[in-house]
């Protein structure tokens, strides 16, 4: 059975459409502005005060950026807004995560095993904020402002699995390319590898490269994604362009996961693999 799952289709249903979470941000930025001038203060100002920049205020008070709780919090106790812009949080983080991102979540959040294979892009699951924003500013038709920061916004949030306890196991498996193409730029993509090497630190991380020179490759057809939950069967993800297909019939989830350890196994060791990144960054 394979499902839509991604920007054209979702499994689960969602309380927040995008045109609405849009406009939900846009009001809270209409109240930060309100606060903030009813307390005297200017965007440069206020950002001083919270430790934000002025820009990031800007944003955020015209609904293109979604903000932390942290930046609430502060905000609240800078202009007196008694708890108001506080009570904000809860539905903020609803809309972090947008529609086409939260199935995903979901099943990551619930899944002890991820095994990713990736062959265009780093995985969402490890890229920097900048290297997300790049990626998503590069989409054609291009997307406003206020949807990249959005998405980079549940990009990241995502991540939030590398702190989860117990730790999951995750396995990724990055082809050569995904290391080499300057995506945003030189220092963008150096940043990119750096939090490489620092994430394939983690005792319970393995990352690992397929060299592009390798003469037998078990995953031609393209990137894929196992997630096993705790309880229940392993969940295959099939990428396929913007459209990722879920896929639930045990055959093919089986078939998924021999290809997968097929492709760990013709791939650089771990170890092999942070040396490997590690002379790519030195190159870039």
């Amino acid at each position: 059975m394979a499902e839509d799952l991604g920007e054209n289709g979702t499994t689960f249903p969602a309380d927040w459409s995008e045109d609405t979470a849009t406009e939900f941000l846009k009001t809270v930025g209409r109240q930060i502005r309100l606060w903030r001038e009813r307390a005297g203060l200017s965007q440069p100002q206020l950002g001083k005060r919270i430790g934000y920049s002025d820009e990031t205020v800007s944003s955020v008070e015209r609904g293109r950026r979604v903000p932390q709780p942290e930046f609430l919090d502060a905000t609240d106790d800078a202009t007196g807004a008694g708890g108001l812009l506080k009570d904000f949080k809860k539905d903020v983080e609803q809309v972090r995560v947008p529609r086409s991102i939260r199935d995903i979540a979901k099943l990551e959040d619930s899944a002890v095993s991820i095994c990713h294979y990736n062959t265009h892009n780093i995985s969402g699951l490890l890229q920097t904020e900048d290297h997300a924003r790049a990626l998503y500013q590069m989409r054609r038709p291009l997307l406003d402002e206020a949807t990249v920061e959005r998405y980079v916004a549940g990009r990241i949030a995502r991540q939030k699995i590398f702190s989860r306890s117990p730790a999951p196991t995750l396995s990724f498996v990055q082809e050569e390319a995904t290391l080499r193409r300057p995506l945003g730029g030189r220092k963008v993509m150096r940043g990119q590898l750096e939090r490489l090497l620092e994430v394939g630190q983690l005792r319970n991380v393995e990352i690992q490269v397929m060299p592009t020179d390798r003469e037998d490759h078990a995953g031609m057809g393209g990137g894929s994604v196992l997630l096993s939950p705790k309880d229940g069967p392993t969940l295959g993800i099939m990428e396929t362009g913007r459209v990722n297909r879920l896929v639930t019939k045990r055959e093919d989830v089986r078939t998924l996961e021999v290809q997968y350890g097929i492709i760990r196994a013709q791939a650089l060791t771990p170890r092999e693999s942070l040396a490997f990144i590690e002379k790519v960054l030195g190159e870039t």
